[in-house]
């Protein structure tokens, strides 16, 4: 299935565009957002491969809203307005929809994402699957297949040293590479594929417990230059864990 974004401040215009997606057998809804802020917000702790986002909205326009966005999915602008087809294209949108669309738009646009991901190697049922993370049967819980750019990379699990969150991204850190791997998943997915010598300890941080050299105050610190803090939410699950292997008084 393709997960797919709605975005449109008009709850009527949100209403057709999710019934339409609810008709394509292809097209799952993962969310139906009433404006781009809440969109970057459902993003931050999760994944979609494509949007279909109106422009004309307050606050954030829906063309602002993708270009923020460092690596965004596809990309189908519904708008009443004609005069944002050509900024639309130039940033790579797959389709551009006028107001009042009907099914039969709607399915030709779908089409495209559905076409365009196959192109890229993201067919529905490929190894990508509805996420960027996915695993080799046989191989056991020692490698991770990680999306980032246009492969599929393997990682050993025993060589990340921290994963950190960036908006809708992920950097993982690995040990013997300079340059973190940027892939477009969620933290919750990751944490759940990690064994148990991995722990959240922020918002923003997940740390293979191995790497730890000190603690120190509200941070842990794994090398002269690498610090990470720990949050408030997850400092009694850290400490818990210090406990069981603290020795002194």
């Amino acid at each position: 299935m393709i997960r797919c974004m709605a975005i449109d401040d008009e709850p009527l215009a949100l209403q057709q565009i999710t019934a339409y997606i609810g008709k394509v057998p292809f097209l799952e809804l993962a969310a139906q957002c009433q404006s781009a802020i809440e969109a970057r917000q459902f993003l931050e702790n999760d994944t979609v491969d494509a949007i279909f986002c109106d422009i004309n909205m307050p606050d954030l326009n829906g063309m602002d809203f993708v270009k923020s966005l460092t690596m965004p999915p596809l990309i189908v602008f519904t708008t009443a307005y004609a005069e944002y087809a050509v900024e639309g294209f130039k940033v790579n949108a797959v389709d551009y929809l006028l107001k009042p669309f009907g099914m039969q738009d709607f399915l030709r646009a779908a089409n495209r994402i559905k076409e365009r991901l196959e192109g890229e190697g993201r067919g529905i049922n490929s190894l990508r699957g509805s996420n960027s993370l996915s695993s080799l049967k046989g191989s056991g819980d020692e490698d991770l297949f990680l999306k980032t750019e246009y492969r599929i990379v393997k990682v050993s699990v025993s060589n990340i040293r921290y994963v950190e969150a960036m908006s809708e991204y992920l950097k993982v850190h690995l040990r013997n590479e300079q340059k973190p791997i940027i892939t477009l998943l969620s933290m919750k997915k990751i944490e759940e594929r990690l064994p148990h010598n991995f722990m959240r300890i922020h918002r923003s941080y997940i740390v293979n417990l191995d790497d730890i050299r000190e603690v120190n105050k509200n941070r842990v610190i794994l090398d002269a230059d690498t610090y990470l803090p720990i949050g408030d939410i997850y400092k009694d699950a850290f400490q818990k864990y210090l406990d069981t292997r603290f020795l002194g008084k």
